[in-house]
């Protein structure tokens, strides 16, 4: 039985919980912000680098200015900031949510624009110095979406804005995946594997025209026939290699074990 004296505190406590837990309760410190507010800040917080607390901005000004092209902007900076906090996924989803409930949007130039540096990023990691690794020795699935949403973008919209550098990244893109294919052939010719080395260089030569990697693409065929003892094609693609290079480095020196990517200009 609980003394008579220890009654009223029974209820006191449970007043007192109850009040606690109201002033657990989150307030909204933007509720009273103007859409224009919500922008401001959540632009400030995207350029200081805070992109966990710009997203939710961001996503808040999409509610609140639904409907207008605020809204639509708010879409665009939310898939730019995912992008910018290293989340590849949520940048292409918030993209291609923008592209599907805005098809006729002015902005679609900057969203295809988007859509392509996203797949674009070319961060190799901390490591990528020390491996002396390129993109073209890389998975290639994300270069090549990439360089779809450039040419749509360079098609649809030749007078953006973002055409020109999307045209630029496209000459880099194909010099990469040709590079890929070169990467290939020099594997399977460092093992031995030589005629599967004369089809990948051979494949690069027919799908790619006027990039560095062709020069190397040759010089594999010229040794991989070599080994082969095919002395009648390789004399063949040596011709070939002396036309299109006369100061080919490789007939002198052979393979390059370093050498500097032609690559990086961004």
């Amino acid at each position: 039985m609980i003394p008579r004296g220890q009654l009223s505190v029974v209820p006191l406590l449970a007043a007192m919980l109850v009040v606690a837990g109201c002033s657990t309760t989150e307030v909204d410190k933007t509720e009273r912000w103007s859409p224009n507010k919500l922008y401001s800040e959540a632009k400030d917080e995207l350029n200081a680098g805070a992109f966990d607390k710009a997203i939710p901005l961001f996503e808040k000004l999409e509610g609140r200015a639904a409907g207008t092209p605020l809204a639509q902007q708010a879409q665009l900076e939310k898939a730019y900031t995912h992008y910018k906090a290293g989340d590849q996924a949520q940048a292409l989803a918030t993209i291609e949510r923008f592209m599907k409930l805005h098809p006729a949007s002015p902005a679609i130039d900057y969203a295809l624009y988007l859509r392509g540096i996203v797949n674009f990023n070319d961060n190799l990691g901390a490591f990528a110095f020390l491996a002396r690794q390129d993109l073209s020795e890389r998975d290639q699935k994300a270069a090549k979406e990439s360089f779809e949403s450039f040419r749509e973008l360079s098609t649809r919209f030749p007078d953006s804005k973002y055409t020109p550098d999307a045209m630029a990244r496209m000459t880099y893109i194909v010099n990469s995946l040709a590079q890929y294919e070169v990467h290939v052939a020099r594997y399977y010719y460092t093992r031995g594997a030589y005629v599967a080395a004369i089809n990948r260089a051979q494949a690069a030569l027919a799908e790619y025209r006027d990039v560095p990697a062709l020069e190397e693409a040759l010089f594999i065929l010229v040794r991989s026939y070599d080994a082969l003892g095919m002395a009648q094609l390789r004399d063949d693609a040596r011709r070939v290699l002396e036309k299109n290079y006369p100061r080919s480095e490789y007939l002198g020196r052979g393979f390059k074990s370093t050498q500097d990517p032609w690559w990086k200009f961004w």
